[in-house]
């Protein structure tokens, strides 16, 4: 396999520790799209993210350009949910791969869906997105929201969409990627 950087590596070197920060549903605050594929969550689960998250998104995406908006895919997930997404994504790679060992399984799955005891998706911590026009049309980043790296022939890594050159991809996966919402970073937004 080609050397990865696992969901897990940079996610297990953040410490978790509840802040007190709370969770809100991002179906009635109204300051970005919401995606209507998980609306099917009658919980709801999927719609809440903490409110210092949020707060990052809504200023990353006042420096996208006229026309295009964040849209927000998922983001609270309950430990039982991603349990299910990490255990159902390495059995099909088990079924893909019967000569793997537990070890490479457990790898190969970190490189696509994190761990559920380190997971920050279980904490509201973690989003997934995507981009779309004023419509909510979502924009060509080159694969479809949570392709698998197999399905996508790794076009799913950010570093690989960006060397597969397409133009309209590559444009707008870079315009993604000057929103760098981490906390260190946050204070170095830039007009994408």
């Amino acid at each position: 396999m080609t050397e990865i950087v696992l969901m897990s590596d940079p996610v297990a070197a953040v410490p978790v520790q509840e802040c007190g920060e709370r969770l809100v549903d991002l179906r009635r605050d109204g300051h970005l799209l919401v995606d209507e594929r998980k609306w099917q969550d009658f919980a709801g689960a999927f719609a809440y993210l903490r409110e210092g998250v949020l707060d990052r998104l809504v200023e990353g995406q006042m420096l996208l350009p006229r026309g295009m908006r964040l849209l927000f895919v998922e983001g609270y997930r309950p430990p039982s949910l991603q349990r299910h997404y990490f255990d159902q994504y390495a059995a099909q790679l088990g079924a893909e791969h019967p000569e793997w060992s537990a070890d490479q399984l457990r790898s190969a799955a970190s490189r696509y869906v994190s761990p559920p005891e380190i997971a920050p998706h279980s904490a509201g911590a973690a989003v997934d997105l995507t981009l779309a026009d004023d419509d909510g049309c979502e924009l060509d980043l080159g694969t479809r929201v949570n392709a698998t790296p197999e399905e996508s022939a790794g076009a799913c890594y950010t570093q690989a969409m960006l060397a597969f050159g397409r133009r309209s991809w590559t444009k707008n996966m870079r315009r993604l990627r000057c929103i760098d919402m981490s906390v260190e970073n946050f204070g170095r937004l830039r007009r994408c």
